[in-house]
């Protein structure tokens, strides 16, 4: 008998992957850790580090600086790669250099035997997990993007901010672009069962005159809000990515929102873009369609047009 031990891969242990890779160590969510860097000093570095932090944490994990070889037997790859230069720049602007990143490693990766499941974060986030999916040939239930999860964590704690109520009680999702065309389905939104709709009628005082276009406002721009400060956004994306593979591992079926293939939902079709999607041990194991008005239906169509726009722009 043979037990099988949890080993993730991330490629590019920047701001981003080294938090995705102290999230998960911290929180003993894998039994092994392979990091991957062009910069193989910083990959040695960061375990170095990590396995320092071990010393004092409940769980033993083996953390490797290793090559893109070792990634084949991994279960799930975290592709954490690129950077973004200031503020001001759009993300489309990162498209090609995240474009030839992926083209440096992912042959090498794929050549080596993997066939697991790979989450993108780098940005632009929808485009270049459409990318991955379309270069690795791999199901595309196993290639996603962390996509909209972590706007629809800001959107509820804007939530939370405005009305009182714990985040962990607030039901909602941001949808669409993981940039600025995203959108917010109001008329999803509930609070412990109880939808916002309602809510506003009963209590107006509270949720009846809820700045809707600040919270969306806030929402998107989130990311920018911690930037502005630190240069770089870490903490949030790497809890993000580390609750997809709890949720995997455990085979969780949760329902969160993830960049993922549209086949026909809200009447789209051939792109990558975030919905709310049921995670589990096979990835992203089912899609939910919202019963969305006919306003966000439009604003939902509009993100997916942006979307559509810059996969085109791919060389």
């Amino acid at each position: 008998m043979e037990i099988r031990l949890r080993k993730v891969g991330i490629i590019g242990v920047g701001h981003v992957g080294a938090h995705v890779a102290f999230s998960l160590v911290t929180q003993g969510i894998v039994d092994e850790l392979v990091l991957v860097d062009i910069n193989k000093q910083k990959a040695i570095s960061e375990r170095q580090d990590l396995l320092d932090a071990t010393t004092y944490l409940p769980h033993r994990i083996n953390v490797i600086a290793g090559e893109y070889e070792d990634l084949a037997d991994c279960d799930i790859i975290v592709n954490c790669v690129g950077k973004i230069d200031d503020a001001s720049q759009d993300r489309l602007v990162e498209l090609q250099q995240s474009v030839d990143m992926v083209n440096t490693y992912i042959k090498r990766v794929m050549d080596a035997g993997f066939n697991g499941i790979i989450i993108n974060i780098t940005n632009p986030c929808d485009i270049i997990a459409y990318y991955i999916q379309k270069t690795t040939g791999l199901p595309q239930n196993q290639v996603f993007g962390t996509g909209t999860e972590l706007d629809s964590s800001r959107f509820k704690n804007v939530m939370a901010e405005c009305t009182g109520i714990d985040h962990k009680s607030i039901v909602g999702y941001s949808l669409g672009e993981h940039g600025d065309s995203q959108m917010i389905p109001w008329s999803a939104v509930n609070l412990g069962g109880k939808p916002l709709s309602e809510l506003a009628k009963e209590r107006p005082e509270t949720f009846g005159s809820l700045d809707k276009k600040d919270i969306t406002y806030r929402t998107v721009k989130g990311g920018w809000f911690t930037y502005a400060g630190k240069k770089c956004t870490e903490f949030g994306i790497a809890s993000t990515a580390a609750r997809i593979i709890n949720g995997i591992y455990h085979d969780e079926k949760f329902v969160t929102t993830a960049s993922t293939l549209l086949e026909g939902q809200y009447g789209e079709e051939g792109l990558y873009i975030s919905i709310p999607v049921v995670i589990g041990k096979n990835g992203v194991e089912d899609k939910y369609e919202l019963n969305l008005t006919e306003e966000e239906l439009k604003e939902f169509k509009h993100s997916c047009s942006v979307v559509k726009e810059n996969i085109a722009k791919i060389k």
